[in-house]
């Protein structure tokens, strides 16, 4: 009996640091929760801050995590070609994605609640990256060729699958904004303009400032 009494005070802890601050409920349930929120900028000092800092995961069937997921989508689609986004990209800092997967037929977009990239190949491929959030930038960045992705549904369902391709950079773009990373604070240049690679979770001073 005690031990189940402690699993449960477990559970219902993990429940409450889930649970969404009055802050962001006020993000998510602003107007129209059928429409687009607004994409933060890195040229706003406040929005420059949420977008620098870490996300914690979110309570998949919460009623609201689902409203978010909805306004993200609309967000991405209100893009002229965008192919991802995160929920620090619109206020939140809780780990919820939407990508492109032109590794389907249809190139369809989905969501992702809680991602995490357990497994990255050595092989890493170099290729050009812009990002929503930070006007008139574009840089070559190395990338994992292929990644192994967990993640979970809006019913709590825990899914695993072998990602590669474009579409594994457009995951683990996303994946690094819940870490506060930018391509533009994560990108380095040798002195004679090679690229070298970088570690994809090494933050910058730009997040003690």
């Amino acid at each position: 009996m005690r031990k189940i009494s402690i699993l449960f005070i477990l559970f219902v802890a993990v429940l409450n640091a889930q649970k969404l601050t009055s802050g962001e409920l006020s993000i998510i349930n602003q107007g129209d929760t059928n429409t687009a929120l607004p994409i933060y900028q890195t040229t706003d000092d406040h929005q420059h801050k949420t977008l620098l800092s870490i996300s914690s995961e979110i309570n998949p069937i919460d009623q609201n995590t689902a409203v978010l997921v909805k306004r993200m989508k609309e967000s991405l689609l209100s893009t002229d070609g965008g192919v991802g986004i995160a929920a620090p990209q619109v206020g939140i800092n809780r780990k919820v994605i939407w990508v492109q997967r032109f590794d389907k037929e249809g190139t369809p977009l989905e969501y992702f609640i809680n991602p995490v990239i357990v497994w990255r190949s050595d092989l890493q491929n170099l290729g050009p990256e812009g990002d929503l959030s930070i006007p008139d930038f574009r840089d070559q960045f190395y990338r994992s060729k292929v990644i192994q992705l967990e993640y979970v549904d809006l019913k709590g369902q825990k899914y695993s699958e072998i990602v590669e391709g474009f579409t594994a950079v457009i995951f683990q773009h996303e994946i690094d904004h819940l870490f506060g990373i930018l391509i533009s604070d994560k990108k380095e240049k040798e002195k004679n303009d090679s690229y070298k690679k970088v570690d994809a979770y090494h933050k910058s001073d730009l997040n003690k400032r």
